[in-house]
């Protein structure tokens, strides 16, 4: 049984030691310890210094190189479009300067924007499904071709949203047809969608820009930010962003199959971010582009050139990533676009030299036509 002489010798030792460790740190050991920690400190400090000119080397590196791009832009992207029409999808995050941006590279490779589209966050809000589900069995009516029956909600909204920017009507190529007008009114008067301006010509090509569009150090410190400030809001703003991040895929997917080439691009490759998804998925790696760091001038230079690529054949991943196949994409000439008119069903069936003698027949150079459409 424990006594009282048993804890009397317990804390006589627990004061012994404190002495002799009391007495050892100001005598014998006291420099010993005292030239170790500065040394430490020191050392530190040198790292310190090392990494921060590294960090200032580099980025004074990259802003010469962001310079030096800038100033050959307009030569390097002259003519890659051929006059084709890009509609641009916004969904997540996407800073405004960054969607100029590449609306104006795109102007300077020689297209135009026939729309500007929002995917706002209705899109996969839980409590909207059973509104989406009655919605998206409006849109299958106007849809050609149809998703299959099984396709689900999100792929036939895709479907619906790929239709709405990219169908023009048989008779008038430069007009948008009017199932594909019916279908984004119903989009955007269900909330799912917002435009700039009406949508009155189908697209050639689509670019899809998905969020966060800025750096990874910017990225990871809004989140830390987030999570610091309201844990709880951090949380549900991570599953809307995981929702929307399988929604853009579907998107992505379905924007590529109904035009003539889609690109993808992003900020610095994130966790979670669309474009590393879209890389590492089997059935879109090998069928939509990518670009990251297109809050760079390198980034906004590679989606028209990336997207002539992808129109050409090629399909490529953009940017300093271990997952991107090349830094840049190459330079793609594509020929003037001609829309060619479908012709009447009487039409066609005359004899050879006089079906639709009255249509434009024109050719791309190449003497292959081009509709925007694959």
């Amino acid at each position: 049984m424990i006594d009282f002489r048993y804890h009397l010798v317990s804390l006589i030792s627990v004061f012994l030691a404190l002495a002799v460790g009391i007495a050892l740190g100001a005598g014998p050991l006291e420099e010993s310890i005292g030239n170790t920690l500065t040394g430490q400190v020191d050392q530190l400090r040198t790292e310190r210094a090392d990494l921060r000119q590294e960090l200032d080397t580099t980025q004074a590196d990259l802003a010469r190189s962001e310079s030096a791009l800038e100033d050959v832009a307009a030569d390097l992207l002259a003519d890659v479009m051929g006059q084709r029409r890009v509609a641009v999808v916004e969904i997540a995050d996407v800073e405004s300067e960054v969607r100029d941006g590449v609306i104006a590279r795109l102007g300077q490779a020689g297209a135009t924007v026939s729309a500007t589209v929002q995917v706002t966050e209705a899109w996969t809000d839980p409590a909207q499904l059973a509104f989406r589900q009655s919605l998206a069995g409006r849109l299958v009516e106007y849809l050609d071709p149809q998703p299959a029956q099984d396709a689900g909600t999100g792929t036939e909204l895709a479907e619906a949203l790929a239709q709405g920017l990219t169908r023009a009507r048989p008779e008038d190529p430069d007009a948008l047809g009017e199932s594909a007008a019916v279908v984004l009114d119903l989009l955007r008067e269900g909330g799912l969608i917002t435009t700039e301006g009406d949508v009155t010509a189908p697209a050639d090509a689509v670019v899809v820009l998905a969020g966060p569009t800025v750096s990874a150090v910017q990225a990871e410190a809004d989140q830390e930010a987030l999570e610091s400030d309201d844990p709880e809001a951090a949380q549900e703003q991570a599953a809307r962003t995981e929702a929307l991040l399988g929604a853009a895929q579907q998107i992505s997917r379905a924007v590529q199959l109904r035009s003539a080439g889609a690109v993808v691009g992003g900020g610095d490759l994130v966790d979670p971010s669309l474009v590393q998804l879209l890389r590492e998925d089997e059935g879109t790696a090998d069928l939509v582009s990518t670009v990251e760091s297109v809050q760079r001038v390198s980034g906004q230079v590679a989606v028209p050139l990336a997207l002539a690529a992808r129109i050409n054949g090629l399909v490529g991943h953009y940017g300093t990533a271990d997952s991107a196949t090349d830094r840049m994409p190459p330079r793609v000439v594509l020929p003037l676009v001609q829309r060619v008119p479908e012709l009447p069903e009487d039409d066609a069936a005359l004899p050879d030299g006089e079906a639709g003698s009255d249509q434009d027949g024109a050719t791309d150079e190449d003497g292959a036509t081009d509709g925007g459409q694959p």
